[in-house]
């Protein structure tokens, strides 16, 4: 982070009334913002200097936001993405997060709802890197997870995850042989304080997903839903 006290947030954002108004939110709110109206130059400036935390709408001319996204995760797996969208589908909200995003905010929006959101993800960017300062390396069974790559190896066979499916992975690796709940998953891994039925149903899609690149096509199973509590990582032998 470029400072404990200013975080430089990049706002990708093509409405220039919506763009006015989270400058200047930001700003009140303590953030150093400089704005992209394209996704295009969204792109060049985060080539082009460090940044915190990226604000990016989902609606812009040209690139539109998810290809703006993926092309930064294809480079970057780090800096956090907030994505704004006018979309609340439950579809929408998972093609958002597959793609890479750390967090969605539908519009319209309360400053100071985004403000909170983004102070919550460089929270956890920071825990994060602390984290991975002392531990990197993650070994359970044959699964092994190189934190600081974002790596996963199962048997020797490269796993190719979303960002988001590696986030929960950690979670329960960190948590090994204890069940973690789908709240601390929407409070640790989507940053949600309040748990709502259509994250519930967010949790449960990607945790199918990573149960099958992680479980399928291997002697043991290692990701496990108990039923009404959460889910559990431990090897247990395929019945």
């Amino acid at each position: 982070m470029n400072g404990p006290s200013r975080p430089k947030i990049l706002l990708i954002e093509d409405e220039a009334k919506t763009a006015r108004a989270v400058l200047n939110g930001l700003k009140t709110e303590g953030f150093i913002p400089s704005l992209a109206s394209t996704g295009e130059e969204g792109f060049f400036l985060l080539n082009s200097e460090p940044f915190d935390a990226v604000v990016l709408d989902w609606m812009l001319p040209g690139r539109s936001g998810l290809e703006v996204l993926k092309t930064v995760r294809a480079k970057d797996s780090q800096t956090p993405v907030l994505l704004l969208t006018a979309r609340d589908a439950l579809e929408d909200r998972i093609a958002g997060l597959d793609s890479g995003a750390d967090d969605y905010l539908v519009k319209p929006f309360a400053l100071a709802e985004l403000a909170a959101r983004l102070r919550a993800l460089l929270r956890r960017a920071t825990a994060e890197s602390s984290v991975e300062e002392k531990l990197t390396h993650w070994h359970v069974a044959d699964l092994d997870v190189d934190s600081a790559a974002r790596r996963v190896t199962r048997a020797g066979r490269a796993l190719d995850l979303t960002p988001r499916e590696f986030d929960l992975l950690l979670q329960l690796l960190r948590n090994a042989e204890r069940i973690v709940s789908r709240e601390t998953l929407a409070r640790e891994v989507w940053q949600e304080i309040r748990r709502a039925t259509p994250l519930d149903n967010v949790i449960d899609v990607h945790i199918a997903r990573l149960r099958r690149k992680v479980d399928d096509g291997f002697a043991s199973r290692l990701i496990h839903t108990v039923r009404g509590v959460g889910f559990v990582l431990r090897e247990e032998p395929n019945t």
